[in-house]
Formats: structure tokens, sequence, C-alpha cells
């Protein structure tokens, strides 16, 4: 069905609003011969159904990082997102009222690790509340100091170095944008570790890596 703007006022600003056109096309007039189709019924989008819905959109899973040696501090995250070619930008998601986002804040940067199917213990081990900080957390992730100063694994699938660009309030989330200074990783074939449905698994082996 088409739709059309309609123009109103609220509070003394007009504001768009669209309303359905009273005309439909021909090709939209339900043929009565159709087969019957089911359509399951909607769920309202409490939490619990929105992390489930969720749950079904495969992401990879990264580490998050900020600062080195003794001001090490590390977050499990899948919620990367690249965001811009020009100039090169990612973003991330982060509780608004977590350790992480005041540390960004101050610091001006952070690093994203993408993890691959060997580091999975470390992708569990740095979603808990008594996670390892500090000395303790590089040496568990056999971290380098990156060129701005954050944690960044060199055996990771990739790893981003960024300089804070913006960041957003979105809810009990707070939007980081990185511009993205440094890169590096990727230098075996592709194995990247995957969240999926509330579990980890894997990409299927490639036939041609093993032909």
């Amino acid at each position: 069905m088409t739709q059309a703007p309609e123009a109103t006022t609220t509070g003394g600003t007009a504001t768009a609003v669209l309303v359905p056109d009273t005309h439909v096309p021909d090709s939209h007039v339900p043929d009565a011969h159709a087969p019957d189709i089911h359509v399951p019924e909607a769920q309202v989008p409490d939490a619990a159904a929105f992390r489930a819905a969720m749950g079904r959109f495969p992401t990879g899973v990264t580490l998050l990082t900020q600062g080195s040696d003794e001001t090490t501090s590390v977050i499990t995250l899948n919620s990367l997102t690249s965001v811009s070619l020009e100039p090169v930008l990612i973003l991330v998601s982060v509780k608004a009222d977590g350790r992480m986002r005041p540390r960004v804040a101050r610091s001006g940067s952070f690093a994203v690790n993408v993890l691959n199917r060997h580091q999975q213990d470390l992708a569990q081990e740095f979603c808990r509340p008594d996670r390892p900080a500090g000395p303790a957390a590089m040496a568990r992730l056999g971290a380098t100091r990156g060129v701005l100063g954050n944690a960044v694994i060199p055996t990771a699938e990739a790893y981003f170095e960024c300089v804070l660009e913006a960041e957003y309030a979105a809810g009990d989330h707070t939007l980081l944008v990185g511009r993205v200074v440094a890169l590096g990783g990727g230098d075996a074939a592709a194995d990247p570790l995957v969240f999926h449905r509330g579990g980890f698994t894997r990409l299927p082996a490639d036939p041609a890596a093993t032909s």
C-alpha cells in the first residue's frame, strides 16, 4: 500500500505523518486462489523476547581493551559494527553504567580484538565480573601495547586501535564511535569465533582450504 505525507501540528511544531493512500494498485489486490500463508504471531518486545530474537543473528566475538600493563581493562563484546570508510570508523556498544565507558571517555581511545575459535576461553573469561585486569590480563591475552597505548592481541583474527570520535547515549548502553588509526592480525586462514543463539560456534570448514 502506498502512503502519502499529511502535515499536522503538535505543540506549534509542524510534523509529517504518513497516512494510507486510498488508491490500491491492482498488483496489490489479494489473489483469492493464493494459498494461505501462516504468519507467526508477533511478540511483545520485552527484554527476554528481544534477547531471544537477536540471538538468531550470528555475530563475531571481540574483546574491547583500554589501557595496557598496569592500566589494562578488558571486556567481551559482540556489538562491533563497521560505520564508514572515509574516515574509517567503527562502533561498539557498552553498558552506560559499566566500568569501561568512563575509562574510554577519559583516555579518548580503545582497541577492539576480533577473536578466533581457539580463543573461546578468553571470551568466556572476560565477560565475568571478576575478570582479570592489569598485568594479569596482559599475560592472559598474550597482548602487546598498541600505538595508542591499549592492549592488542597479535594472534587475534584482527585488531583495531581507535581514537574515540563520538559517544551517544542509547537506553541502558552507550555507543562508542572510534576512528581507526591502526589495525593488524589476520595472518592465518580465517577461523573466527562465532556467537549464535546463546552459544559459541564456528564457520563451516572451507573445502577449498583443505583440498
